[in-house]
């Protein structure tokens, strides 16, 4: 398999997410769940995701569809489409696997994913993110991580505009 096959076959659909879990839990691997919009992919983003990744074995991330980042962005957004926003996410060598998903949350998929750990910013409290029930109901860990102090996806288009 080529590298750019390696890379789109990490971009897999909510109802094919059972095998992997599967083998997973089989291997005893923690897995880590985290989960936005990813619209202009920064080193705030890779930093985050790179410290989520080291909360456990396996990284899923849940993507917001463009109609799920329109409904909570605006018109205006996504930047990037979200085949172009997984691509660049699962090119990411500790990415396990990327989801895209069209709700507003990811409770759906928190529920179908059940993960060892659940990762936000910490511009959340533990017990306001989405998801946390769930894991903490099934002996899961919630963990905050601090952003990168100017780097967001509005910052760099903010930018654009002066």
């Amino acid at each position: 398999m080529n590298k750019l096959d390696v890379i789109k076959s990490k971009i897999i659909d909510i109802d094919n997410i059972t095998h992997s879990l599967a083998y997973w839990k089989l291997k005893n691997q923690k897995v880590v769940f985290t989960n936005g919009c990813f619209d202009i992919l920064h080193r705030g983003h890779v930093e985050y995701l790179a410290q989520a990744a080291s909360s456990g074995d396996v990284l899923v991330i849940g993507l917001n569809s463009d109609s799920s980042v329109r409904s909570i962005k605006g018109e205006n957004r996504p930047v990037q489409d979200e085949y172009a926003r997984a691509i660049l996410l699962a090119s990411l060598s500790f990415v396990s696997v990327v989801i895209l998903f069209n709700e507003d949350t990811p409770y759906e998929l928190i529920k179908k994913v059940n993960p060892d750990v659940l990762v936000k910013g910490s511009d959340y409290k533990a017990e306001d993110i989405v998801g946390y029930d769930i894991v903490k109901a099934n002996g899961g860990r919630v963990v905050t991580i601090d952003f990168i102090e100017g780097y967001s996806t509005t910052s760099i288009i903010d930018k654009l505009k002066d």
